[in-house]
């Protein structure tokens, strides 16, 4: 008599080992079917057909590994192993069909990247949120290309950005990859931005940045003459060498006073620099600013002109540049009369509640759009002019809009929620 209950304790446990041992097949089944069907048809599978399932399994597995016997038969232990049986694949069939019901149906690798910043580092300017960027680490060199000077290395390390924190985070790496190029006229970059708004940067130094300013089919030719004030890279000139004008773009042009202005900067004087008794820093170096507008009078001037011109051009004895207008900017113009009009133009871009929003009004023009694609892993496409734009806005995309003030307003505003 008291060798039963003893015997009791055994026989459950024994029922418990061969319930997970047998168990997990059928709670994976379970699982799986619970999940494809919430998820596909959004239906729940029963819960007896789940019953019926998992017992066939089991019996199925029991009878490979010889667990199907007279003794086990009849005794507690298979009673105890086909509630445990139940029991997982119960629980794994009400997992599954919940996170069927919980997983996004769109799910694209574009989604995927659309990543955004942490709420601690965003900061709010008025009623718009902006990060500070700094890079983090060192700065990197680009395999296949030289590498950094260290004063180039210097001047990225302790650099920050300020961008816009709204959009995701593959955006905002390509919106500082354009800025570093264009500030530093470097050859490429890459960056990759973390949630903390650090940036790990792998650059190339500019190399061949003249060349690459050079049109097709074109030559680089420098020469002395009086420059006028106000002259910068791109503008466009006539070369005027005795009866001839040879027209031309500026690539780069350099005067005696911008000369003398960068040495008196350099030999100034920083001996005499009080300290409030902290750590020694050197000057800052004055920034280089190959797009800066010329000081005006002597100097020299690099044009890019026709292939065929260039000799006559390094034979004139003096040549005169005069300075060829562009025109009115066409751009400007059409936004004039759009707002003469009475309507508004507004960009933005479209956020995870906007991709929802219905298509844009009667009184609201969309006129073009940017998109993503997952191809490209999230990176910008160009642009796409033109009301036909079939397909809806997703999350990421960017947009221009046009039409009456309120409209075109409330129109971005809830597009870019």
């Amino acid at each position: 008599m008291q060798s039963l209950p003893v015997d009791l304790v055994v026989e459950v446990f024994l029922g418990l080992y061969l319930g997970l041992l047998t168990g997990i097949v059928p709670a994976f089944v379970a699982g799986s079917l619970g999940f494809l069907v919430r998820y596909f048809s959004g239906v729940t599978l029963p819960g007896f057909g789940v019953v019926v399932l998992a017992l066939s399994i089991a019996s199925v597995q029991g009878g490979l590994l010889g667990l199907i016997e007279p003794t086990i038969a009849q005794s507690p232990r298979l009673l105890v192993a086909v509630l445990v049986v139940l029991m997982l694949a119960l629980y794994a069939h009400n997992q599954g069909d919940k996170l069927g019901a919980e997983l996004p149906r769109r799910l694209s690798l574009t989604s995927l990247r659309q990543r955004t910043l942490s709420a601690d580092v965003v900061e709010l300017v008025g009623s718009v949120g902006q990060v500070t960027v700094r890079p983090t680490g060192e700065i990197h060199d680009m395999e296949g290309y030289p590498p950094l000077s260290p004063d180039l290395r210097r001047t990225l390390k302790a650099g920050s950005w300020r961008l816009p924190a709204d959009i995701p985070l593959s955006e905002l790496e390509s919106r500082l990859e354009e800025r570093l190029r264009t500030d530093h006229d470097l050859a490429d970059v890459d960056v990759e931005i973390d949630e903390q708004a650090r940036a790990t940067v792998i650059a190339a130094p500019p190399s061949g940045s003249l060349s690459r300013r050079v049109p097709p089919g074109q030559r680089a030719v420098s020469i002395a003459t009086l420059v006028p004030t106000g002259l910068a890279r791109g503008d466009e000139v006539s070369v005027r060498t005795g009866e001839r004008s040879i027209i031309g773009t500026v690539l780069s042009a350099r005067t005696d006073i911008d000369d003398e202005h960068e040495t008196a900067v350099s030999e100034t004087p920083v001996d005499d620099v009080a300290t409030d008794g902290g750590e020694e820093t050197e000057p800052p170096l004055p920034d280089a600013k190959p797009n800066a507008a010329t000081a005006g009078g002597p100097g020299r001037v690099t044009v890019a002109v026709a292939r065929r011109d260039v000799k006559s051009v390094l034979e004139a004895e003096s040549p005169r540049l005069v300075v060829r207008s562009r025109g009115t900017s066409r751009e400007f113009e059409a936004f004039a009369l759009v707002k003469r009009s009475g309507y508004a133009i507004r960009r933005f871009t479209v956020g995870s509640a906007g991709a929802d929003e219905p298509a844009p009004a009667d009184e609201v023009t969309l006129l073009a759009v940017r998109r993503q694609g997952s191809e490209t892993g999230g990176r910008r496409h160009g642009w796409v002019f033109g009301p036909g734009i079939e397909r809806r806005l997703e999350s990421g995309d960017e947009a221009f809009v046009a039409g009456p003030e309120d409209a075109t307003e409330a129109y971005a505003e809830a597009m870019a929620r």
